[in-house]
Parts: C-alpha cells; structure tokens; sequence
C-alpha cells in the first residue's frame, strides 16, 4: 500500500490509481509539460500518485496542457501528437479501464481498433475472406479524423454508455486540455479534436465512429460487410452502383457528423479474381492498403490447385518504412561490433516485423530481409581489410558461408531469407 485510504466524494481508489500507474509505466512513453519521467514516479508514488488519487476522488482533479510532438508520415507531411504528462496520462487509464468494461462488450463485430481480445491481424483475416465474397471494395480514409471529433457529438456519444459523474466530469475536462505547441505557444481548444498520444482518445474514438458509423452502416446496409481499426474503414459492395450509392450515402452521413471524407486517399477498389468475368470498363483501382498490408490479385493455393485471389501482404510503404528504420541503424559502421552481437541488436526488431508482417504470405518479405543481407556485407566489406579492394560480391560471399555455418544467428536466417 502506497499511501493510506480515505473515504471520498468519487468512487475511485488508491488500488485503481495504482494499478493504472503499473499500465502506463509499461507501456512506456516520454513525459509531458511537467519533465516528469516514469522512472521519477516510480522512484516517488508519494509524491505524485497520492495527490493525483486525492484530486480524482474528491472531484478537484484539472488535467495538465499537453505537450505537442510532430511526428512525420509516409506524405511528407507531419502528424502532431497530444503528450499528457505522466500522471495525467495514469488518470486516463483509471477512466479508461472502468469505462472499457461496460462500453466494449457494445460495440460492433466489425471493429478491431485498440479493443481487448482484437487485433490487427483478425481484421486483416476478415477483410480477406470478405474480399473474396464481394467484388467491390471501398477504401474509406477520414479526413483528420482525431483533430476533428465534435466535443459535443462526442459527450453525447459518452452519455449514451455511461451516466458516472466522475467519468463524463474527467472525459470533458480531458476534451478541453490546451496544446503546448512545439514553438512553446499555448493554443487553446476549439471545441473539436482528441488528442492522438492520450492513452482515453482511442477509446473515445471508438465510442464516436460506434453511433456515427457502426450502427448507422449496420442499420441502413444489413446485407453488407466491412472492417474498422480506429479510423481505417474498409467497405465491401457487390457491384459499381452499389458502391457509388454507398460512398454518397456515407459522405452526406459524416457531414452530419461533422466530419468529412478524404477525397484523395479515398476510392473504390475493384478485388478482381476471375479473368472472365471483367467490368465492361477500365478499372482504375485494383489494390488497397489496409493496415500495412496491400491487398491486390495474386495467385493463390485452394484445395490443391492455383486459381486467381485476392489477398494480402506486406506493403511497399511497410518495406520502405523497415529500410528507414536499417538506413538509421548504420549497421555498415558497426565495424567494431561481432556479428552475433549485431544479431542480438537486431533480433527484437526482426522478430516484431516477422510477427505482425510475416502473418500473410512471409515469402513477400524477401525484398526487406535481403536489404538487410546486403548491408551486413557492407559491414563485413569495411570491417576486413581483405575485403575493400575487392568485388562487394566477395563479402556477400564470405557472409553466405556464415550463414551455413551458422544458420541461427540472426532471426531472418532461421526464416530462411539467407544470403
């Protein structure tokens, strides 16, 4: 027991402060407005747990600006991010685990984001198996979904879950928190956004796109099918003009909503599979991205024959984002390191690619892992003098025969994706 329990105006404990302190300390994270580390916190739960369960439980609780980082995109552009300071980010989890309980077993079947006992990967699988029953896809994008939540849209939204005083109390205080600005401004709120960085906002994501999407879509297309991870929708029609009807049909809904489509990123996908039974026009999509995969036709294995499908696999944008994260480990400069000492640097990083990337089609992967193979070499070029004034070919070699030797050493080898 950390500090000492009194009885309070708000039903929450020191247990729940506690216990979401242990929550966000494992999920890690840098601090807020306050400099406040996690490992401060943790050296002192006194000094800064005991006054936040204080404030929580007698209602006199006022969350922190939060500081803004900009991080950037696949675009070029810069995606900002909401940091609460620690202990804000702790009350948020206290919230967000008594709400999740009674708001989660609500919500649709079609929505996979940021929910217990759901992933990624269940939504990849259910897109897939969707995209071979429907011909038509529509690949939804919202435009600045997070920045644009309706505050008031979004109480209402809240209410219709929960009638708890505390939470609807913290949840609008939460709203109307001001942004540190990487300038060192203050910018007050607009009466719209979530913070994206806030451990609440995707749950409050979830509990708008529920009543503004899910049960809309449900109600007015029973017949059809689609996939929601947060903000990425994925919509399966049978033909063109139902698909054309749908997108107008979901437009004027979002408007309603006060939000709007992304009409650049958003389109109409058509899954072909079978070569005889073509459009009588030009198709002028036939791919998507849905979660960093990239579903287009290939030639896939059923009951013992190829036939023509529709499935996923990693994305050029996913192999181009891994070269980055390669490009800024200079392996090629880790002259002075042993090779199994760069297999255990590495072996966190490989094994989470291969874990969510290698789930659909693995063998898509070797574009990647050969960029990994081929800058290995570079390092074994610069690290032996015999090597440097020699065909690159001949350390890729020298590296190959490693590899037999010792075909466990790096992660991607034991897959094997071998020099």
């Amino acid at each position: 027991m950390i500090f000492k329990e009194e009885q309070k105006s708000q039903p929450i404990t020191r247990l729940q402060v506690w216990e979401a302190f242990k929550e966000v300390a494992a999920n890690g994270g840098s601090h807020g407005v306050d400099g406040v580390t996690i490992e401060q916190v943790k050296a002192n739960p006194r000094k800064y747990l005991y006054p936040l369960w204080n404030r929580m439980a007698s209602g006199s609780y006022f969350p922190k600006a939060v500081r803004q980082v900009l991080i950037p995109k696949d675009d070029g552009t810069k995606r900002p991010l909401g940091i609460p300071t620690i202990v804000d980010r702790t009350a948020q989890q206290v919230i967000k685990d008594e709400l999740e309980k009674s708001v989660d077993a609500q919500f649709s079947e079609n929505s996979y984001g940021y929910r217990p006992h759901k992933s990624a990967h269940d939504a990849i699988e259910q897109c897939r198996i969707n995209c071979m029953k429907y011909s038509w896809v529509i690949d939804l994008d919202i435009k600045g979904f997070f920045d644009n939540i309706n505050h008031e849209l979004l109480m209402k939204a809240v209410r219709k879950f929960t009638d708890k005083k505390h939470i609807l109390l913290y949840v609008e205080r939460w709203l109307k928190v001001p942004v540190l600005q990487t300038d060192g401004t203050l910018k007050e709120n607009e009466g719209k956004g979530t913070p994206q960085g806030g451990v609440i906002s995707p749950l409050l994501a979830n509990i708008f796109l529920h009543f503004a999407f899910d049960k809309w879509f449900e109600k007015t297309y029973p017949k059809s099918n689609f996939e929601r991870y947060a903000d990425d929708i994925i919509i399966h029609c049978t033909n063109i003009r139902e698909a054309l009807r749908m997108l107008e049909a979901i437009k004027k809904r979002l408007r309603e909503c006060k939000l709007e489509i992304n009409q650049q990123k958003s389109k109409i996908v058509y899954c072909r599979r079978n070569q005889k039974r073509q459009p009588p026009f030009k198709v002028q999509y036939q791919k998507f991205d849905f979660l960093g995969y990239t579903f287009k036709p290939r030639v896939v294995k059923e009951r013992g024959k190829l036939k023509l499908g529709f499935s996923p696999a990693i994305s050029q944008k996913s192999q181009q984002r891994i070269g980055g994260e390669l490009f800024k480990l200079k392996i090629h400069r880790m002259v002075h390191v042993p090779l199994s000492k760069i297999a255990e640097i590495l072996r966190a990083k490989t094994i989470g690619w291969i874990n969510y990337y290698g789930k659909c089609r693995l063998s898509e992967m070797r574009k990647v892992f050969r960029t990994l193979n081929f800058r290995l070499a570079r390092m074994v070029r610069s690290k032996y003098r015999r090597f440097r004034n020699r065909h690159w070919y001949e350390s890729y070699k020298f590296l190959k025969a490693i590899s037999k030797d010792y075909p466990m050493m790096f992660v991607h080898w034991e897959h094997g994706f071998h020099p």
